[in-house]
């Protein structure tokens, strides 16, 4: 045993090596770095356990965690909710263990439901583990034109129709947010989906104003899909995408997918997330189109009070009277209390 290792709970005032020790470990994600702690605390009140191993002075291990309670759902803690990844990073096993041993105290000391703990690899072997999600990655190139070679005839003519039905893409910063956040207020409530308080996103931009961009594809002069990507180190990551239900028909998420890729290549980015799908799902096919290669998820747990691992998902049957019934609410409605639902839904 290590007796120079050590397991800290950060502040603000560890934000600086928190980021810089990410730096030093190829599995860093976006969601990793520490201005997610804010971006949830200010967002939705959650408590935030920003754990790191230090060995001397020197970070030796990270590990982030949300603390999502919820009157419906229970108590989740989970790494990291709302979006793709999560997990400890560590420089070596000791540091990831200490990591794991004081997030499994903190489970039981707070008498939560389980951790949900989200990652590209199985941070332990006897953890319960969920195999139902994929990452789907495309490798980028310098020039986009050796991407486009590389798609099947067939979708490169699927791409060329849609560009005839006279869509356009612009992107930009938080000037988009306003038209982003109406475009996926629609999109998630034809998916059954509650949506979280538009604050959130302008707390992510706040965050990363430098590595955040909205794209939005437009028919003439009217929005009818938008996403916002993320940008770390060589990576693009797709964090949110959502269409206007009445376009459909036009097929934007071609026009969509193709220039965020092409803006990939041309700033110099290697990879592009297209964030997660579910196995054999509609969404994967599609990804799989462009090339994308998928890359199995694994969500672990630290049971706590539960004993088995939870299905909060919309694969559940249980959710599916409530997801139906939320299709067919008014908007003004589920914008008044999605806000309140979706926070509690990691």
């Amino acid at each position: 045993m290590n007796h120079n290792l050590k397991i800290i709970h950060c502040t603000d005032a560890d934000a600086s090596a928190w980021d810089a020790f990410l730096g030093e470990v190829s599995e860093a994600s976006f969601y990793h770095l520490f201005a997610w702690k804010g971006i949830n605390e200010r967002s939705f009140g959650h408590r935030c356990f920003y754990l790191a191993a230090v060995e001397g002075d020197r970070f030796v291990g990270v590990f982030p965690i949300v603390y999502v309670r919820s009157l419906i759902f229970g108590r989740i803690m989970c790494s990291m909710p709302f979006v793709n990844f999560g997990g400890p990073c560590a420089t070596g096993e000791e540091a990831e263990r200490a990591l794991l041993r004081e997030a499994e105290s903190i489970v039981h000391g707070h008498g939560a439901d389980y951790l949900e703990i989200r990652g590209t690899r199985k941070v332990a072997a006897d953890l319960p583990v969920s195999e139902h999600k994929v990452s789907m990655t495309i490798d980028l190139h310098p020039d986009p034109g050796v991407i486009w070679d590389a798609f099947e005839k067939k979708h490169r003519k699927e791409i060329r129709h849609a560009y005839k039905q006279d869509l356009r893409v612009e992107h930009g910063g938080a000037e988009y947010l306003d038209m982003f956040f109406d475009i996926l207020s629609e999109s998630w409530k034809g998916l059954g989906t509650p949506l979280y308080d538009k604050s959130y996103f302008r707390n992510i931009f706040s965050a990363f104003p430098d590595s955040v961009r909205i794209f939005v594809v437009y028919r003439g002069d009217f929005p009818i899909s938008a996403a916002i990507n993320g940008y770390y180190r060589r990576c693009a990551e797709g964090m949110w995408l959502g269409n206007r239900p009445d376009s459909r028909g036009l097929h934007p998420g071609y026009v969509h997918y193709w220039e965020m890729i092409k803006y990939g290549c041309e700033t110099g980015f290697e990879k592009f997330h297209l964030g997660r799908s579910t196995v054999d799902s509609g969404g994967e096919f599609f990804k799989r189109k462009w090339n994308a290669y998928p890359t199995q998820l694994y969500w672990q747990y630290i049971l706590g009070k539960r004993k088995e691992i939870p299905r909060l998902n919309v694969d559940n049957p249980k959710y599916r009277l409530a997801i139906d019934a939320w299709k067919r609410m008014p908007g003004a409605v589920t914008r008044s209390i999605g806000p309140f639902l979706s926070k509690s839904i990691p």
